[in-house]
């Protein structure tokens, strides 16, 4: 029994449900605001670095015990500007955080939002030696201001290894994020977003559509209404 993770895999396996994707928290975040984020998130923190590193080691060995292909983190805000010495810090310590996971036969994947798509894919090429992909959010696009989620995706394609199925209504107020909303309800147009990701394949399989629902009050009612869009729009795409 792992003291992280208890006996939770083995209860999720013994239901017959797969595991095909975990996420990497990072210590010191603090979600309070965007400019708190943005200063705290991912792998920014000098304070928290070492300590981030050694989750990373450990994640790396949970997910090799358990045979997880994948595990997805935020970067953590990466300057636009490539000439800001933060970044090169920020890409050095994606890169050793990707090369602990490879090393247990581990893939990772940047979540989408907190950058717009031309700086992630700069990053990405930056971080080619060692692998990096990308975990694809819409709604992140949105609420973090980042830019078009449709197009996003267009352009992120090629680094696709997983996509969130969540939506958003984008901020009212500058400097503040947008709204967290049900599958169907925010701004992400699904039926071409779908068209664009459905397609994608990743070691020769179809990318995972992984639902994720981070508020709200009937959180059960919006995850089944967002699978039963999927499957209306899957029915589409196929006929």
């Amino acid at each position: 029994m792992d003291p992280l993770w208890h006996d939770g895999i083995e209860v999720l396996r013994g239901e017959g449900i797969e595991v095909v994707s975990g996420m990497l928290a990072m210590a010191g975040e603090d979600y309070s605001t965007l400019e708190s984020i943005a200063a705290t998130g991912g792998v920014r923190s000098d304070a928290h670095w070492g300590a981030n590193l050694d989750r990373a080691l450990q994640v790396a060995a949970i997910a090799q015990r358990y045979d997880i292909a994948l595990v997805t983190f935020h970067g953590g805000f990466l300057p636009h500007d490539a000439a800001d010495p933060r970044r090169r810090t920020m890409l050095e310590r994606i890169g050793l955080v990707a090369d602990a996971l490879a090393r247990h036969g581990v893939a990772c994947a940047l979540e989408t939002g907190q950058e717009s798509a031309p700086t992630l894919i700069a990053a990405l090429e930056a971080l080619a030696p060692h692998g990096v992909g990308v975990n694809f959010d819409p709604a992140n696009m949105v609420l973090y201001g980042m830019g078009d989620p449709l197009e996003s995706a267009k352009a992120l394609a090629p680094w696709i290894r997983q996509v969130h199925i969540k939506d958003a209504q984008p901020t009212e107020r500058a400097g503040t994020w947008g709204r967290d909303v049900p599958v169907g309800e925010g701004v992400v147009p699904w039926a071409d977003f779908l068209r664009v990701v459905a397609p994608l394949r990743w070691r020769g399989q179809p990318v995972h559509l992984a639902i994720e629902r981070e508020s709200g009050r009937c959180r059960d009612a919006d995850i089944a209404q967002a699978l039963s869009l999927l499957e209306r729009e899957r029915s589409t795409l196929e006929g």
